[in-house]
């Protein structure tokens, strides 16, 4: 029985040489796509950051302990973190600073969250020799700022972690942060 090619519409056969490329190189290129994702899917993965990193990625830390005046020492990063409540007086000493006084010009609600003004997020790292300053727990020295005294070289931040005397070039870090709850913050 013979084909008629005049029945096809668009004037192509099943005979068609170029329909039958298209089907051959489609049959080799999906298992080979399908080889090529397979092998390069782990090479890929393998440079994913494990478990343990990501774990240590990000803080969480519960807020609704820390009374008004006292902060708490966390980690963040294999680094102290510095969670401390300012009071209201705290606050406006730290807001009555003007920024012509400081060494790293910085206001307080630019180190804080909006409506969180009283919270201070900070490293416990002093930015000159990366000692531990002392002033988060209560009966530290807190320097002459009321803030945080390194005992290493003698630098002193303020109420906002603000570098006011001593070597120290820069106020403490305050790492990304943002709130999750009134109660709760997550860090990193």
């Amino acid at each position: 029985m013979a084909t008629d090619d005049n029945n096809d519409p668009q004037g192509e056969s099943p005979n068609d040489p170029r329909r039958r490329d298209f089907l051959n190189i489609a049959a080799v290129a999906f298992p080979a796509t399908a080889g090529a994702v397979a092998v390069l899917f782990p090479l890929v993965n393998q440079m994913s950051p494990s478990a343990d990193v990501l774990a240590e990625s990000t803080t969480t830390v519960d807020l609704s302990k820390i009374q008004p005046g006292q902060g708490v020492i966390t980690t963040f990063r294999k680094q102290p973190l510095f969670v401390r409540n300012l009071t209201p007086k705290e606050v406006a000493e730290a807001n009555a600073v003007p920024l012509s006084e400081l060494r790293d010009p910085e206001t307080l609600e630019k180190r804080t969250q909006p409506g969180h003004e009283n919270w201070l997020i900070t490293l416990g790292v002093c930015t000159h020799l990366g000692c531990i300053p002392l002033g988060i727990n209560e009966g530290d020295n807190r320097g002459k700022f009321g803030g945080y005294f390194c005992p290493c070289h003698g630098s002193q931040y303020d109420t906002a972690g603000r570098i006011r005397q001593g070597p120290a070039p820069k106020n403490l870090f305050v790492p990304p942060y943002k709130f999750t709850s009134p109660t709760a913050i997550l860090v990193g």
